[in-house]
């Protein structure tokens, strides 16, 4: 018996359905479920909630976000081999885990949701950790279907989360997750607490989303923090050029000198500059 649960122990699911983690999906298990439990506590409140998890392999979370008392869990996994642990746990808990066999680099979970916001709940899958970040982020229109996004990624991913100007992580998807979201790193989870043990730290982050963030093109401010972070060691002035309008004029709008460096430019510096950008491709298809 586990202590969350009177289901088996995660590392016999594991040899009883011979689910070893395949690098190729950048599977890392989660085995120890008093961690599992301090992640899903970390969502808040469950009762009533529903939570989109992603890569829930042999269900440690899973049961920990069923046992706290989550409504409803709809269990986005890739893996085939995992299906049948996952099953067992749907059985424990009666109308209460729903199971999608799916790439969830594909799945659009809102014609589950009715109408209803969610809480994304996740151990991510390294290999696409960010880019599925990328993709929730950019969700339009804003905001999304989700009030909150509590996940795991490497310790260096999470760092390149949070940051803000002047730190040494600070870049593109910093301007995008804080430009969107409040961002904050709530715990470091050690390698030895996984199977197989990865190289690195891992962090979790939790993540809500601004209801209305700072007015801008969504593309427009994509592009200004890729061209400006794309040659982070050079001025505005030469960064901004791959836009093919005036730097100058971008730097002026955002009320900051164009010899300064991308690092340095706060996230409303940088919607101001995609606002100005916006303004002047409509400008230039107009005439």
């Amino acid at each position: 018996m586990s202590a969350i649960d009177d289901l088996p122990p995660l590392r016999e699911v594991i040899r009883e359905h011979s689910l070893s983690a395949r690098k190729s999906l950048g599977q890392n298990f989660l085995l120890d479920l008093n961690l599992t439990a301090r992640i899903a506590r970390a969502a808040g409140p469950l009762e009533g909630a529903t939570i989109i998890e992603v890569g829930p392999g042999p269900g440690g979370l899973t049961r920990a976000l069923l046992a706290l008392g989550a409504k409803r869990v709809i269990a986005v996994e890739r893996d085939e081999r995992a299906l049948a642990p996952l099953d067992y746990i749907a059985k424990r808990y009666p109308g209460r885990l729903e199971i999608v066999h799916a790439d969830a680099q594909r799945f659009d979970p809102r014609p589950m949701l009715g109408g209803e916001r969610a809480k994304i709940v996740a151990n991510l899958p390294y290999n696409i950790a960010t880019a599925l970040l990328v993709d929730w982020l950019s969700i339009e229109p804003w905001p999304p279907w989700y009030d909150m996004m509590v996940l795991m990624f490497q310790r260096e991913v999470a760092e390149r989360i949070v940051a803000r100007e002047n730190d040494e992580a600070y870049g593109r998807l910093a301007v995008l997750a804080n430009w969107r979201s409040e961002t904050k790193i709530l715990f470091d989870i050690s390698p030895a607490a996984f199977v197989p043990q990865p190289k690195v730290t891992s962090s979790v982050v939790r993540l809500v989303p601004r209801d209305a963030p700072e007015t801008c093109d969504r593309r427009a401010l994509e592009q200004v923090a890729a061209a400006a972070f794309g040659q982070r060691r050079k001025m505005l002035r030469q960064s901004l050029k791959s836009l093919s309008v005036d730097p100058a004029r971008l730097a002026e709008a955002a009320h900051i000198d164009a010899t300064r460096r991308a690092e340095t430019i706060p996230i409303s510096g940088f919607v101001a500059m995609a606002r100005e950008l916006t303004d002047i491709r409509n400008i230039k298809s107009n005439v």
